[in-house]
C-alpha cells in the first residue's frame, strides 16, 4: 500500500471496500464479500486482535461462550460449520458451550484460510483509521495514522462495542485500583488476592470479572451492585427445541403481557426464544417513545433472560454467593472517595430506602457493559465524522444513525455516502446486534448490498 493512492486510471468499481476493524464483525463481512468476488481491505489496529477482536482474544478457558455451539457457526447458512471445526456431532452439541478462546481461534483460522485461497481480494492494513473524505468518483478516501490515503469504494465500521462509560461517582478518581473497563490489557493485574473488589454493574461483564478474578485465585470478597440487582439467568440443562411462532401483533405493554403469559404456558425460556427471529422487527415497530420506555423500565430484565449465562458458570456464581465470597445488591452508586489509608470508601444507597451505606473496598471494577453513546466515545474516526457531521448518533444514543442498509446518516439526516455501520454499532435500528447469530446474519446481507450497489471485482 503506497501512501498515496491515485484516484486516475482506475475504475470506482475495481477499488476495495474498505472494513475498519478486524474483529468477529469485520472478519466476517471481509470474507462474505471476497467470496462474492469484491476486494477488501481490512483497517486493524492491533494486529493481536485481527481476526477475532476483542470478545474472544484477551480470555482464559475459564469464559464460556454464552450460546451453545450448536449456534456459533459464523455462516448462517451453514448451522453446523462451527461444529464440525470443532469436530463433534451435531447431536453432542445441544449442552456444549466452548470457550470463547476457542471460538477465537476458529475465527481466526476462518480468516486465515480466507486470505489463503484469496490473496488477491482480502489484504490487511494495521493502522489506525482517523478521516474519511469524498473523493472523485463517488469513492471515498480513508486516511490512516501512518499518512497513507485509502481510496475504496464503499467504508463499513465494524468498530465492535463501544468503551464503558465513566461512571460519575468515579469522576477525579485514578489509579490502578480504578479500572473503568475491565477488558483492557493488564486492566485487572493490579488487583491483589486478598482486596475487597466493588463491581459496578451485575450483567454479563460482571460474570466474566468475576471468573477472570477467580481464575487468578482471588479470595477476597466481591460486591456487585446494580439498580436492580439483577443477575442474568442461567441456559436450560439441555438445548430448547423451538417451534417457529408467528410475529406477535400485540405492542408496549400488551406485548409485554402476552410474553408473560407465554412464559406461562412453555416456560419463559422457550418463550424468549420464540421471539429471537422477530426480535429487530418488533424494535422496529415501536415509535422513539415506545423505544425509551422499554429502556428506562424493561431492558434489565430483558438482558437478564435474554443474555444468559451457560449452565457451569451459573453454578460457579451460585457457589460463590452460597458460601459468602460474592454479594448481589440492588442500589444507586453515589460516591467513591479516596480514604486516609489509601483504600476506597464507596456511598450507596440500597434499593426501596432513603439511608446511605459507606462500604470500605480495595479495588472498584467498572462492569456496566458497552457504551453506546458515540459522542462520547475516545475513537478517533467516529469523533472526526461525528465532527464534521458525517455521522450522528441514533435517537437512543444506542449508537450511530442508519438507514435500512446500514448506511449512516448525517448530520441533516440524510444517507448521502456509502459509509455504513455494523455491529454493535447499528444497535439503535436492530437492538438486537451484538450476538453472534445477529451479526453473522447481518454480514451476509451487507455484503450482498454493497456487492449489488457498488459491484465486485469479477471472480
Amino acid at each position: 500500500m503506497t501512501k498515496s493512492v491515485p484516484h486516475d486510471g482506475i475504475r470506482p468499481d475495481d477499488r476495495p471496500i474498505a472494513v475498519i476493524g478486524g474483529g468477529f464483525s469485520g472478519t466476517l463481512l471481509a470474507i462474505h464479500l471476497a467470496r462474492r468476488g469484491s476486494r477488501v481491505v481490512i483497517v486493524e489496529r492491533d494486529p493481536q486482535a485481527l481476526g477475532h477482536g476483542l470478545a474472544y482474544g484477551t480470555c482464559g478457558p475459564q469464559h464460556l461462550l454464552n450460546v451453545r455451539a450448536g449456534n456459533m457457526s459464523a455462516f448462517a447458512d451453514d448451522p453446523g460449520h462451527f461444529l464440525r471445526w470443532l469436530g463433534v456431532d451435531e447431536a453432542d452439541a445441544a449442552n456444549r458451550f466452548a470457550t470463547r478462546a476457542t471460538y477465537g481461534t476458529y475465527l481466526s483460522s476462518l480468516l486465515a484460510t480466507a486470505r489463503a485461497t484469496m490473496p488477491d481480494r482480502i489484504a490487511v492494513a494495521i493502522a489506525v483509521a482517523r478521516d474519511i473524505a469524498p473523493a472523485p468518483g463517488g469513492t471515498l478516501d480513508v486516511q490512516l495514522d501512518d499518512g497513507t490515503i485509502l481510496n475504496a469504494r464503499a467504508v463499513v465500521l465494524a468498530q465492535g462495542n463501544l468503551p464503558p462509560q465513566r461512571h460519575r461517582a468515579l469522576d477525579g478518581l485514578a489509579g490502578s485500583d480504578v479500572v473503568p473497563d475491565p477488558w483492557a490489557p493488564g486492566a485487572l493485574d493490579a488487583v491483589s488476592p486478598d482486596a475487597r473488589v466493588l463491581l459496578v454493574g451485575t450483567g454479563l461483564t460482571a460474570v466474566d470479572v468475576i471468573q477472570t478474578l477467580q481464575a487468578r485465585g482471588h479470595k477476597g470478597p466481591i460486591m456487585a451492585l446494580s439498580r436492580r440487582g439483577l443477575m442474568p439467568r442461567a441456559h436450560a440443562a439441555s438445548g430448547p427445541s423451538v417451534t417457529p411462532q408467528p410475529m406477535p401483533t400485540a405492542r408496549g405493554s400488551d406485548l409485554l403481557r402476552a410474553i408473560r403469559a407465554r412464559a406461562t404456558q412453555v416456560g419463559w425460556r422457550h418463550a424468549i426464544d420464540e421471539l429471537r427471529p422477530h426480535t429487530q422487527a418488533l424494535w422496529q415497530a415501536h415509535d422513539g417513545a415506545a423505544q425509551a420506555r422499554f429502556l428506562r423500565h424493561a431492558r434489565p430484565w430483558w438482558d437478564v433472560h435474554r443474555h444468559r449465562m451457560a449452565p457451569a458458570l451459573a453454578t460457579r456464581i451460585e457457589s460463590l454467593r452460597a458460601r459468602g465470597d460474592l454479594t448481589v445488591v440492588a442500589g444507586d452508586l453515589r460516591r467513591v472517595e479516596r480514604a486516609a489509608d489509601g483504600t476506597l470508601d464507596v456511598d450507596w444507597r440500597r434499593r426501596g430506602t432513603n439511608g446511605s451505606v459507606r462500604t470500605a473496598v480495595d479495588a472498584v471494577v467498572v462492569c456496566t457493559g458497552p457504551g453506546g453513546d458515540p459522542s462520547r466515545s475516545r475513537d478517533p474516526l467516529l469523533q472526526t465524522l461525528l465532527g464534521k457531521g458525517l455521522a450522528r448518533p441514533c435517537p437512543m444514543n444506542l449508537g450511530l444513525d442508519v438507514d435500512a442498509h446500514w448506511t449512516l446518516r448525517d448530520a441533516g439526516g440524510q444517507a448521502a455516502l456509502p459509509i455504513h455501520a455494523m455491529g454493535a454499532l447499528s444497535k439503535g435500528l436492530n437492538w438486537e446486534m451484538v450476538a453472534v447469530p445477529d451479526i453473522r446474519l447481518q454480514a451476509q446481507r451487507l455484503a450482498e448490498h454493497l456487492c449489488r450497489t457498488q459491484g465486485a471485482v469479477p471472480a
